[in-house]
């Protein structure tokens, strides 16, 4: 027996000890009894069998908390907004159009301060910071006829000509927890028309946008329960409305509002849905099939990552990176891996699923996980594309080894 046939058969002993399948990942978490951040991470057992189908969701929900029990009822969210927060209300850097009859002393465009007040020619600052333009109105009143300015009222008009953009910071339940900026526009955004014209308004600065700058809410997230803290003052919002189709509070931000986010430390299925609070899509990392996709390019994945829309699940973008399909004979028997963190603790967990039996058994949705974002994906191929690699291997070991 030549030295060349004993090397090259122990080569291709170890390749085929190597197309045994893989153990089940090893996690920190308790995934295997439902109690990861979700229960569709949970291994699948070998037989459907008779066992009730679709428990994942109530699963989930038997973990939930409340964050905020001990609140009182004055305190618990409301889709009703205090009067204080209702319309739109007026932040420093915002420009004013400001009118006093025909009179150019008072008249014309002011920035409200950093400090948050409107400041006139003559008269003492205005507060301006959280309040409406009548307020404004009403105050400038005031001072023109208690400074001797005029006897009678006078004609006054304060308009809004542009508004600002805000910092506020953002914590809790959301993807991105940190200081934003919204409100900001540039480029095609701008309208001269309507940079010219009086009564500016954007839906740039509601705290929907806030929410999806911060990366927007996570599915543990207690919408009913939404803090914002202002000037002082802590106020509870119920944005529960995004998801059940109804019309949502929200409302106009200011520089300096910080929102909080509570969790009520459970994944929540409902709120796996594309919403204006939830993230704009999900970034995911991917590694590819050898077989039957020879590269990134061909399977029109890019350099880093792939986008995806929110509320989509392992097995689609499975499917959406050419890891199903093919020649049966040769492609069947795939597996396929995902690797999360879990976004509370911050603990990693990696499971796997076989494509195949995940396509044929009845109760796939109780094992087939929402993607979050900065999730990644690995495929492995079928045992018959392994072998037919360790038969390439074993070829060409065998025509260089003397």
């Amino acid at each position: 027996m030549s030295r060349s046939f004993v090397y090259s058969a122990s080569i291709c002993a170890a390749l085929l000890a190597g197309c045994s399948p893989a153990p089940t990942p090893s996690n920190i978490a308790p995934v295997e009894v439902g109690r990861g951040y979700q229960a569709q991470y949970r291994d699948p057992p070998r037989r459907s069998g008779d066992k009730t189908y679709l428990v994942s969701p109530r699963m989930n929900m038997e973990r939930c908390v409340d964050s905020f029990a001990d609140l009182s009822e004055q305190g618990k969210g409301s889709a009703i907004l205090p009067l204080n927060l209702s319309g739109e209300r007026l932040s420093r850097d915002d420009l004013l159009d400001v009118r006093v009859s025909d009179d150019e002393t008072f008249g014309g465009d002011y920035v409200i301060s950093r400090d948050g007040f409107l400041k006139l020619p003559y008269l003492p600052p205005v507060q301006a910071q959280g309040r409406r333009t009548e307020d404004i109105e009403r105050d400038l009143v005031d001072l023109l006829r208690s400074g001797g300015f005029y006897d009678s009222a006078p004609l006054i008009s304060v308009r809004l000509r542009d508004m600002a953009s805000v910092n506020v910071a953002v914590s809790g339940a959301v993807f991105e927890p940190h200081a934003v900026e919204v409100g900001r526009r540039g480029g095609s955004d701008l309208d001269p028309a309507r940079q010219r014209a009086m009564g500016a308004s954007t839906e740039a600065r509601n705290l929907s946008t806030a929410l999806r700058a911060a990366g927007g809410v996570r599915p543990d997230a207690d919408l009913t329960r939404i803090e914002l803290h202002r000037a002082g003052m802590r106020y509870v919002l119920d944005l529960s409305g995004v998801f059940e189709g109804r019309h949502a509070v929200d409302i106009v931000l200011l520089a300096g509002d910080e929102i909080i986010v509570p969790s009520r430390q459970c994944f929540q299925d409902d709120l796996m849905r594309p919403s204006p609070i939830s993230p704009p899509g999900i970034a995911l990392f991917l590694s590819n099939l050898t077989q039957p996709a020879t590269g990134n390019a061909p399977s029109a994945i890019g350099r880093e990552v792939r986008e995806v829309p929110y509320g989509t699940r392992f097995m689609q973008a499975v499917v959406n990176t050419n890891c199903v399909g093919g020649a049966r004979a040769s492609s069947a028997n795939r597996s396929a891996v995902l690797f999360t963190r879990d976004p509370v603790t911050g603990v990693s967990t990696v499971i796997e699923r076989q494509i195949e039996d995940q396509l044929r058994r009845a109760d796939r949705d109780d094992y087939d996980p929402y993607l979050l974002p900065g999730d990644s994906i690995a495929c492995y191929d079928s045992g018959v594309t392994n072998i037919a690699e360790i038969g390439r291997v074993f070829g060409a070991v065998v025509g260089v080894v003397p």
